[in-house]
């Protein structure tokens, strides 16, 4: 079985909706991605945490499988993150986000790591993006997402390391700044001309487009009658996603594009509750289920 490298996040979230309030529960980008992606496929994690985080979470995601040999402990607190969500659920209002030990992170890609053929680099400092890439041997693909603030600060250096990745995935309000194009196909056709051979570009409850030089392609969100928490969603995409590729032997458009059907899905799943909570509760027959649903909903 083919193994994915992800860094990114960990963090402890503090979130708000119209449905709920939790403190302190488990969150990060790399923890949302590895807990999609480890239905599908073995997960190396490379982040940071401090001495306050608690050990049932890293006791949890250990049961789970997911390898935590890159996962460093430094003293201090751990990235926290406090947000409120209105009943527009599409866009968070981060009320605080702390870094701390996270601020200073230069992620350390343990030596068993870096044969891994997958690659997913979560949407941290793009500069520090390009430093994990250097430190992985033959990699097969890699994927990276990103954030309006790198498109801001870094944009010369983002254009930089999408030469150098396979798949970039990004929302469709950060697919327009980076292009500065309004329209999306636009948007995609300049962004394949920086180096990416595909496109993903995520719309929230609107489905996800995906673009490559020979394709596109575009699939609606799963219906859900209940959505309690959408933090956490676009990673959780992104494990399925590449969980689901790192799972086959081809990389063509007919997995490329099943694996955005089970990206949107495991995303359908952690939006029903708070932090991974409902991605615990679920196995591969719940998955496959919906994948079927999925199927139904969608055929014309």
């Amino acid at each position: 079985m083919n193994s994915v490298l992800t860094v990114g996040s960990i963090a402890l979230d503090s979130v708000q909706t119209p449905f709920g309030k939790v403190e302190g529960v488990l969150g990060g980008s790399a923890t949302y991605f590895a807990v999609s992606a480890k239905f599908f496929a073995k997960v190396n994690l490379v982040s940071v945490i401090g001495t306050d985080f608690p050990k049932r979470y890293m006791n949890m995601l250990k049961r789970l499988g997911i390898n935590l040999d890159g996962v460093e402990q430094k003293n201090g607190r751990s990235f926290r993150w406090k947000a409120r969500y209105d009943y527009d659920l599409n866009s968070a209002e981060t009320l605080s986000a702390e870094l701390n030990i996270f601020s200073n992170f230069f992620p350390k890609i343990p030596n068993n790591f870096r044969n891994s053929r997958f690659v997913f680099l979560g949407n941290i400092n793009p500069e520090i993006q390009g430093f994990i890439l250097r430190q992985v041997n033959s990699t097969y693909l890699v994927a990276c997402d990103t954030m309006n603030h790198w498109i801001e600060k870094q944009r010369n250096q983002l254009m930089h390391l999408l030469k150098k990745v396979d798949i970039f995935m990004l929302n469709d309000s950060e697919a327009r700044e980076l292009s500065e194009e309004t329209n999306l196909l636009k948007a995609a056709k300049f962004l394949l001309l920086a180096g990416p051979k595909l496109i993903i570009i995520k719309k929230g409850e609107h489905g996800v487009l995906s673009f490559s030089k020979n394709f596109s392609f575009y699939t609606s969100a799963y219906l859900l009658e209940r959505i309690n928490d959408p933090t956490g969603a676009g990673d959780t995409f992104a494990g399925g996603f590449m969980g689901y590729l790192a799972s086959k032997d081809r990389i063509n458009e007919i997995n490329i594009k099943k694996a955005v059907v089970y990206g949107s899905i495991m995303a359908s799943f952690a939006v029903e509750d708070f932090s991974v909570n409902r991605l615990l509760e679920i196995g591969r027959r719940d998955i496959e289920k919906r994948y079927r649903a999925f199927r139904r909903l969608t055929k014309f």
